[in-house]
């Protein structure tokens, strides 16, 4: 009999939440990869828009859904942890009532491990109360927690989630052995261990997109950003063999709509990513393509960008950050002078429409001026690219975290929950204050576009 694993992906406790093709990748690889290694999984998603047990409870208000897969979450207002008593919005609990997750859990006789991914730092309260419910169900089974918030909050994670082991190094090695620790091996009939192993999105209760990555890790080092550290080196999969993940996908069940969740994507596209579009191109099979994770301005030719147009790609997202050239060489080094405009013109003449084109706009640095942002917003608006703004949130383990230390008033390096991106907690009252101001910006060159 087939040793059985219980894989979780847990709630969101925040002030906003949106679904903009949010799966759980790093989960649904490790998914596929251990079925295939002879191990029975169950997975239990947290974040299932579409679970049987949830639209005939006339407590919650369904959750409106939009093109592409995208749209809300199930969302439930809950008490506010001590530490965020003072923010004046409501905090809630996004994904299934706790009693249709524990539902699911009964289902499950016996298993072997329950396995807990993590994402947000700041989401915590969501992996704390899926291990204290886990443990509930199957008492003296181990929980084991992986995912980002175990790896850049080890010692938090540790001491706050009440998992019987943390999983922070890299690679599946490092599961392997909390695995072993527990006494659960990998089973010795390897029935598809030769087989390439898709993630198994064909567990989810309904698949409406599908994400994709064909690399791992980004060349670049920005100061904000902890790529780096959770994957040291860009390691990248065969044009080829993304193809053929993505026919496999839309053949066998029907998916239009792919999501590429790459940091670098583009980056030295003439022996990656201009492959697959070519290759997607001489297929032809109406697809569509969608870049939440944003796409490097530099790389974005007149060639790629009529290759994206030809193969379907409907949401570009570019990573902009800001409009200030001298501010890249200290956060970022990816853009030169002329970059943005260059790469805006390429996307228009190949036919792409505003309303397609999104440029990210870092807001609430340490040290960053309001001056700053809002001339990025206008900047963005008149290249003819809608801007949506990315409020910073301090992430361990990068090269702007000290810095962020000493400009927050929060106690950013105790408590995970003042990293969240809605606080700005790098920014003064007085910078706060002007956000509604930036916020009507955006809107309005939102409104000339639509």
């Amino acid at each position: 009999m087939k040793p059985t694993l219980i894989l979780i992906n847990p709630w969101i406790y925040d002030f906003a939440a949106y679904d903009l093709w949010s799966k759980p990748l790093g989960l649904l690889h490790l998914a596929g990869w251990l079925r295939g290694r002879g191990f029975d999984i169950h997975l239990i998603d947290c974040l299932d828009v579409h679970h049987p047990g949830m639209p005939g409870n006339s407590s919650l208000t369904p959750p409106k859904r939009r093109l592409y897969g995208t749209g809300k979450f199930w969302r439930e207002v809950v008490l506010k942890p001590s530490p965020l008593q003072n923010i004046p919005r409501p905090y809630s609990r996004y994904g299934l009532l706790p009693e249709v997750f524990e539902q699911e859990l009964r289902k499950i006789r016996n298993p072997s491990a329950i396995l807990i991914t993590s994402l947000m730092t700041y989401w915590y309260p969501g992996v704390r109360k899926a291990v204290n419910l886990a443990k509930r169900v199957h008492p003296g089974v181990p929980v084991i927690l992986g995912g980002i918030y175990a790896r850049l909050c080890r010692d938090h994670a540790l001491m706050s989630s009440g998992a019987d082991s943390v999983v922070y190094g890299h690679g599946a090695a490092s599961l392997l052995a909390a695995l072993d620790e527990n006494g659960i091996h990998i089973p010795a009939t390897l029935p598809d261990v030769g087989r390439l192993t898709y993630p198994a999105f064909d567990l989810l209760t309904r698949i409406d997109y599908v994400c994709v990555m064909t690399s791992l890790g980004c060349p670049y080092r920005c100061q904000y950003c902890a790529s780096h550290f959770l994957q040291p080196n860009l390691i990248r999969r065969e044009p080829d063999e993304v193809l053929e993940e993505i026919v496999f996908w839309h053949k066998e069940f029907a998916v239009r709509d792919f999501a590429l969740y790459d940091d670098a994507f583009l980056v030295e596209s003439g022996n990656h990513a201009g492959l697959l579009l070519e290759s997607l191109a001489r297929l032809d099979l109406d697809l569509r393509f969608h870049t939440p994770n944003a796409l490097h301005v530099r790389e974005i030719t007149g060639e790629i960008a009529r290759l994206m147009h030809g193969t379907g790609f409907q949401t570009i997202r570019l990573g902009l950050e800001t409009s200030d050239i001298s501010l890249h060489g200290d956060l970022d080094n990816k853009l030169s002078k002329g970059d943005f405009e260059r790469a805006m013109h390429n996307l228009l003449k190949a036919g792409f429409d505003t309303k397609e084109i999104g440029a990210y706009i870092l807001t609430g640095l340490p040290g960053q001026t309001v001056d700053s942002v809002v001339e990025t917003i206008n900047f963005v608006g008149a290249n003819g690219a809608i801007p949506y703004l990315s409020e910073y949130s301090p992430i361990p383990h990068t090269p702007m975290w000290e810095k962020a230390l000493a400009s927050s008033k929060y106690d950013l390096a105790s408590e995970p929950l003042f990293h969240n991106n809605t606080l700005l907690p790098c920014w003064d009252e007085s910078k706060k204050r002007d956000l509604p101001m930036v916020k009507r910006l955006v809107s309005q060159i939102r409104e000339k576009y639509r």
